[in-house]
């Protein structure tokens, strides 16, 4: 094994990349949550594992807080919700075991990374199945550089980070003619969410329109389509009325002028309006060259020439292009991952039939360039603040927060939420959410009512603001300001009102008791820090 190990450089450049990948994204990964910038999004996942852990399958009040009986109706969130009604996601039932061993939000920041540093090992083999092992070493390395697979690596943990794994793992079973593996992945994609159907849908037409495996590429399209539509407007309505009257809105409500639209009636609001759908495609051009060309740079863009990356992965950037909203457009977040696969499995596929360009130096130094602005594009990007003790927040104005900072906070703030019982009900912070998620009374404040098991509407028993942070923030984000002014008024009045007791102050963040009498000390400091807020 160290003969060979040493022998064969391309299989050395991959294992050197992927343990350099690993290791630095699982510290920068596991640093962010535990110094408080996970946010919103990883408390939801946690609470759904650890409710699933305790027989509740896929039940989140915290997902219930986002649901449209919530948003538009104006209902109480309730501790039941099914959250497959917003995203059908049975394939995390897959990590239940490792999350049983391990049942806390830092396990999940840990999976994150192994599931997408997985997807590049499996890419190295499946790249083999093509190329010498120098290009397939570089079609490795140039995974790991993509600003696409970085920044969804340094976020909270989402289901996407499965898509890799499984669709390489998918592409390599065809190529090994190992049906009865190639049907079962088809199955799990289709189980990561409701909308993974659009990538494998991909995988079909490549299958048919390169007319290797037709009649299996036809099924596949059959099976993700039919899937697809059977799901969205059958089964995920059963749950709740989330994916008509929230999410198809949100994402596509500019195909339709009715309250509510399930995927047929978007499909044909798009079919019924083709000029609209072209607007929508190309629009707006900037961001949308600006897009393509990040997610072709590591790989030197040859995707942008090659068949096969365009029949796989033209179906979720078409996904991407037609819908609205800033995150659709965005290379460094969870979205951008599901179009990898395809781009990258076309380029192996370009690379196997232009070999000898690889062996001209003037390629092979650009290539190196384009994998190395790829780098620099991601940390310069600061994906989900990671880099933020290195990167300011904001310019003008100044917003930057350095490393003993931001520790030294974590330190005032670990005792008050130790102060919180596993067993209580508390509302919190965006950033406090994923540290007391694992329980099943939980919202984001302002929110302080939810409805229990028991089917009472109750008020949380803790409530816990990091109000220093916002602060911070406010003077150049408005959603910050906009946060920092409602929760302060909601403490000056469940104060006020002696609805809540303050028992805790540290640094900014108040820690609040329900039907409780004040600590005077924490009543005084907060008194004190209350006048200094332009609110």
């Amino acid at each position: 094994m160290l003969l060979k190990w040493q022998k064969t450089p391309g299989l050395r450049l991959a294992v050197v990349t992927t343990i350099a990948f690993f290791i630095i994204c699982l510290i920068l990964t596991v640093h962010r949550y535990f110094s408080f910038y996970a946010s919103f999004d990883q408390g939801i996942f946690n609470q759904v594992f650890w409710n699933n852990l305790h027989g509740r399958f896929f039940q989140s009040s915290l997902s219930s807080s986002l649901s449209t009986n919530v948003v538009h109706a104006g209902e109480i969130a309730k501790v039941y919700y099914h959250r497959l009604g917003q995203h059908f996601t049975p394939a995390l039932l897959i990590w239940w075991p490792i999350y049983a061993l391990f049942p806390t939000a830092a396990t999940l920041a840990v999976l994150l990374v192994v599931l997408i540093t997985a997807g590049g090992v499996v890419l190295y083999f499946l790249a083999r199945e093509y190329l010498e092992p120098p290009l397939a070493g570089m079609i490795t390395a140039s995974y790991y550089a993509a600003n696409a697979v970085i920044g969804p690596t340094l976020c909270n943990f989402h289901d996407i980070s499965q898509i890799p794994l499984f669709i390489f793992s998918l592409l390599l079973a065809m190529e090994k003619r190992c049906w009865w593996l190639f049907w079962l992945l088809a199955i799990l994609i289709l189980a990561v969410r409701e909308d993974a159907g659009v990538s494998l849908f991909g995988v079909g037409v490549y299958m048919v329109l390169s007319k290797r495996f037709p009649r299996a590429g036809l099924a596949v399209c059959t099976l993700s389509f039919g899937y697809m539509v059977l799901l969205t407007n059958a089964i995920m309505p059963i749950f709740s009325e989330d994916i008509s009257k929230r999410f198809m809105l949100e994402r596509f409500g500019q195909y339709t002028d009715a309250q509510e639209a399930s995927t047929l009636d978007i499909i044909w609001g798009m079919v019924s309006n083709p000029w609209r759908l072209i607007v929508e495609l190309v629009t707006p051009v900037d961001r949308t060259i600006r897009y393509l060309l990040g997610q072709w740079l590591p790989l030197a863009f040859i995707p942008a020439i090659s068949p096969p990356a365009w029949a796989i992965a033209g179906f979720p950037l078409l996904k991407l292009f037609l819908g609205k909203g800033q995150s659709v457009l965005a290379i460094t977040i969870r979205y951008a991952l599901s179009v990898v696969p395809g781009l990258f499995y076309g380029a192996i596929i370009w690379w196997s039939k232009h070999p000898n360009k690889f062996k001209q130096p003037l390629f092979r130094r650009f290539w190196v360039a384009c994998i190395s602005l790829s780098i620099f594009f991601s940390f310069t990007s600061n994906p989900n603040q990671t880099f933020y003790f290195v990167i300011p927040d904001s310019i003008k104005p100044w917003v930057y927060v350095s490393l003993p900072e931001q520790w030294r906070h974590v330190a005032a703030m670990r005792p008050l939420i130790a102060q919180i019982p596993a067993e209580a009900s508390v509302s919190a912070t965006t950033y406090i959410v994923p540290h007391l998620s694992s329980r099943r009374e939980i919202l984001r404040l302002p929110m302080l009512k939810l409805e229990n098991d028991e089917r009472k509407v109750i008020q949380v028993d803790y409530a816990i603001a990091d109000i220093g942070r916002l602060q911070k923030y406010q003077v150049a984000f408005k959603g910050d300001r906009h946060q920092l002014e409602r929760i302060v008024k909601l403490i000056d009045q469940v104060t006020t009102d002696r609805e809540y007791g303050v028992i805790g102050f540290e640094d900014g963040v108040i820690l609040l008791k329900k039907a409780t009498v004040d600590n005077e000390q924490a009543r005084v400091a907060w008194n004190d820090f209350r006048q200094k807020l332009s609110v």
